[in-house]
């Protein structure tokens, strides 16, 4: 179904379909150009200039607003609108990385019993991690590091191999409490990537964490994912200051 086409049929007509549509594109669009660094932080982001620029009503872009603020890219002031927000502080990162750690070794110690049921599932979205990892260098050696398509793939799956064991852990409220954490994790994805090194690293500690499941050794994923996100912690402290 098009963007512009409408539900019809057992269901009837449902014009929010049409307008869900749109405002997941302007989403798009508004996250690329903060992704490429394109709006300087603290600018205004004015609903109507953008509305006109993309040729839709204020409607979809007010609702992506709304969507992006839970990313933490851009802020609302009272009575004043949206800006783009601050890079993350120095505090903010090892706040993120702390709740960071302490919400997935929960949940793959949680995830780990349960290893026979999502070892397929977590095999698969490596390869898709490894996959979309092979992407980034190749555009990295050409020359088109800033490639948003290829490094918005690459970062969906590193995000979806982590969900497939905050899927297993068994506790709704730590799936929640992920999603929240996960909508942060966007701030800092405007840095964490710098280079091959960067890229390689993440796919070898992925394929750490496979293993440790693959292991059968009941501690062995919890460390593998423990080391994961200190060396991530690293290297996205590196890469801002």
């Amino acid at each position: 179904m098009s963007e512009t086409e409408q539900s019809t049929g057992l269901w009837g007509t449902d014009p929010t379909l049409e307008r869900r549509g749109l405002r997941d594109h302007v989403y798009d669009r508004i996250l690329n150009g903060l992704m490429r660094g394109e709006i300087d932080p603290g600018s205004r982001l004015s609903i109507d200039t953008i509305a006109r620029e993309l040729a839709v009503s204020p409607t979809p872009v007010r609702e992506a607003m709304v969507q992006l603020e839970r990313t933490g890219l851009v802020t609302r002031e009272a009575h004043k609108g949206y800006r783009v927000a601050p890079p993350l502080s120095r505090d903010q990162l090892e706040e993120l990385f702390e709740a960071r750690m302490m919400l997935e070794t929960t949940a793959t110690a949680l995830a780990t019993p349960h290893r026979r049921l999502l070892l397929a599932e977590l095999r698969q979205a490596e390869a898709e991690h490894r996959r979309a990892g092979g992407e980034v260098i190749a555009a990295i050696a050409r020359g088109d590091a800033d490639d948003v398509a290829l490094t918005t793939s690459y970062f969906s799956s590193d995000a979806a191999f982590h969900q497939v064991i905050f899927d297993h852990c068994g506790n709704h409220y730590i799936r929640q409490m992920s999603e929240t954490l996960g909508a942060q994790l966007h701030r800092l994805r405007q840095t964490v990537l710098r280079g091959v090194d960067d890229v390689n690293e993440a796919i070898a500690e992925h394929e750490s964490i496979v293993a440790a499941f693959e292991s059968g050794a009941p501690d062995a994923p919890e460390r593998a994912m423990r080391a994961h996100i200190a060396h991530v912690r690293s290297r996205s402290i590196a890469a801002e200051h």
